[in-house]
């Protein structure tokens, strides 16, 4: 049933899709770089890996990328996927052990290389800090700050959630939204479209009520997509943290009813997002480039993340996973 939720929803989308051309050769590039790093992954890992198709998903959110900044892009998506695993895992991180993660995460981003904490070290820190090398020399300080900044708000999302599974407490709908907002990492992918398009937005313009609505919804949009396409999942291990889990034990109905409901939210916010598009005002022929290339970015991760959910191994709805 939720497959085929999941295909109506992807024919219904109205964003059309887009791949970078540089995808694949980009995806045998990451596998050779994960071995050369020293990551512990043996041949069924590596595996895993490559039919997760993490360089075709950086390649659908920013398919005009050149190939080395594409090749940056999917070392920090995979960085990003492989710390969702260990807060996911049966032998997840704990929530302490998450909050020193990042400390150490956040102390490389704002410092440098040469920061150093006890909790962030080996292949995983070496891998970060081969992905944010370029970011770093490239951007402006305020693009800097405002990526750190969202990478402390993803990485406080998934500490909370870790505290509330540990305690057994399944959120309502309102708050897994918002908890959802922060787990989903989309903001951390939208600053990312500044760096793959070289146009880097004013913090006035980035923080514009009108962008940051679109900015919300876009994420809504496709964290609740993923969670229809994970729910299996998240029924054995999330503790209730799954929008759909999160609806039918709010309004006390069956699963299968939640799927509907979620699916017609979905379809309500899709009108809503491109209603907001249309009518994003004028900020000057200088910086209207700029926020046309921004927009279309995260409509790119809400239709990147739609097609990628059902091509990749990682969800049991792709086909062949």
């Amino acid at each position: 049933m939720t497959e085929a939720v999941l295909q109506a929803l992807r024919s219904a989308c109205p964003i059309a899709p887009r791949l970078s051309p540089y995808a694949d050769p980009t995806q045998v590039w990451l596998l050779g770089q994960l071995t050369r790093l020293g990551l512990p992954l043996d041949a069924a890992a590596l595996d895993r890996l490559d039919r997760a198709g993490f360089a075709r998903y950086a390649g659908r959110l920013f398919p005009d990328a050149t190939e080395p900044d594409l090749r940056v892009l999917t070392a920090l998506f995979t960085w990003f996927f492989l710390v969702d695993d260990a807060c996911d895992r049966p032998d997840r991180l704990t929530p302490p052990q998450i909050r020193a993660l990042r400390d150490g995460v956040l102390g490389l981003l704002r410092e440098g290389p040469r920061a150093r904490h006890p909790s962030f070290s080996g292949p995983l820190r070496r891998l970060l800090v081969q992905a944010w090398r370029e970011p770093r020399r490239r951007m402006p300080a305020r693009w800097r700050a405002r990526f750190t900044d969202a990478v402390a708000d993803h990485l406080d999302g998934a500490w909370r959630e870790a505290v509330a599974k540990a305690t057994g407490r399944a959120p309502g709908v309102a708050e897994y939204v918002a908890l959802r907002r922060a787990t989903s990492a989309a903001y951390v992918s939208y600053p990312l479209i500044e760096f793959a398009t070289g146009r880097p937005l004013p913090d006035a313009v980035y923080h514009h009520p009108a962008l940051r609505r679109i900015a919300h919804l876009g994420n809504d949009l496709l964290s609740w997509f993923n969670d229809l396409a994970s729910l299996e999942q998240d029924r054995a291990s999330a503790g209730g943290h799954n929008l759909v889990l999160a609806v039918a034990t709010e309004q006390r109905v069956p699963v299968e009813t939640a799927v509907e409901l979620v699916a017609e939210r979905w379809r309500a916010g899709m009108a809503r997002f491109v209603a907001l598009r249309t009518a994003v005002p004028s900020f000057g022929p200088t910086l209207d480039e700029a926020v046309t290339a921004h927009l279309d970015g995260v409509a790119h991760a809400v239709r990147g993340t739609v097609d990628w959910t059902l091509e990749s191994a990682r969800y049991p709805v792709a086909p062949g996973s």
